[in-house]
């Protein structure tokens, strides 16, 4: 493992990049897509597998076993603080997993979360005995009072999920990341690897993809350029950037230069 690890609930995870497993041309891609990203973990939605038939599920659960990767269920498609309880602890089972993605939607059109509702599920999941990573918008407060309840980390949006706009609110991100010093992961309306190098290089601890690299035209290929991007940013971040400048200074020293001078 390399010398910067990520670390969630006291567990060190070599990537800072987390793929899902849904939407992929075919299982053979996706399968691809994560040996050669080897992301430190994959999601999979247990309302929608279970809404397969029970040869899929199954052929998709040993896909997920083969893959040799931690799983990170979510609670996708859940609706109510209810649905979501019942369908984390269906996923400890099934998974054999603490780990949950809790996802509260609260508007079918954006599928926002439901930032009402979202603290009381989560910190009741977090009584359960879940480690909670609580899908997000970018608001301050909630994401302060996510870690209030016991979240040990917290996964804001960049946009919409789907949507591949990348950081559509900017400023909000940089002052979430300036407030709070929990681990951050952005989550959802990424979709070029320059939008998650951007955000690495805010200081975001990793990314969660699936539409940007399932729904590319070559997903193996842009899983690899969005693991390399992920590293690029998180470098440069520790590198520690220049100051930006409002006019143009000389990049050559001048220092002991001959000064000729013709009449």
């Amino acid at each position: 493992m390399r010398a910067d690890p990520l670390i969630l609930y006291g567990e060190t995870f070599d990537s800072r990049l987390l793929l899902g497993t849904s939407r992929y041309p075919s299982p053979s891609v996706m399968q691809s897509a994560l040996r050669l990203a080897q992301p430190a973990m994959i999601t999979a939605s247990l309302r929608r597998q279970t809404a397969a038939s029970a040869e899929a599920s199954h052929g998709f659960w040993q896909l997920l076993k083969e893959a040799g990767i931690p799983v990170l269920p979510n609670t996708a498609g859940c609706h109510s603080a209810q649905e979501v309880i019942t369908t984390a602890q269906m996923a400890r089972e099934v998974f054999e997993t603490d780990w949950i993605k809790l996802e509260l939607i609260g508007d079918d059109y954006t599928l926002q979360p439901d930032t009402l509702n979202l603290v009381p599920v989560a910190a009741q999941l977090i009584a359960d005995g879940f480690k909670v990573l609580p899908y997000c918008t970018e608001d301050l407060v909630l994401c302060k009072r996510l870690v209030d309840a016991g979240c040990q980390a917290v996964m804001p949006w960049a946009a919409p999920i789907g949507t591949g706009k990348g950081p559509v609110n900017g400023y909000a991100m940089r002052v979430l990341r300036e407030r709070l010093e929990v681990p951050m992961i952005v989550d959802a309306g990424l979709g070029l690897p320059s939008h998650a190098c951007q955000v690495m290089e805010w200081g975001y601890d990793g990314v969660l993809l699936n539409t940007a690299v399932a729904l590319a035209t070559d997903p193996v290929a842009m899983a690899g350029a969005f693991a390399q991007a992920v590293q690029a940013g998180r470098s440069a971040f520790l590198g520690g950037a220049m100051i930006e400048q409002e006019t143009a200074q000389p990049s050559t020293p001048v220092l002991g230069t001959p000064f000729w001078h013709q009449g």
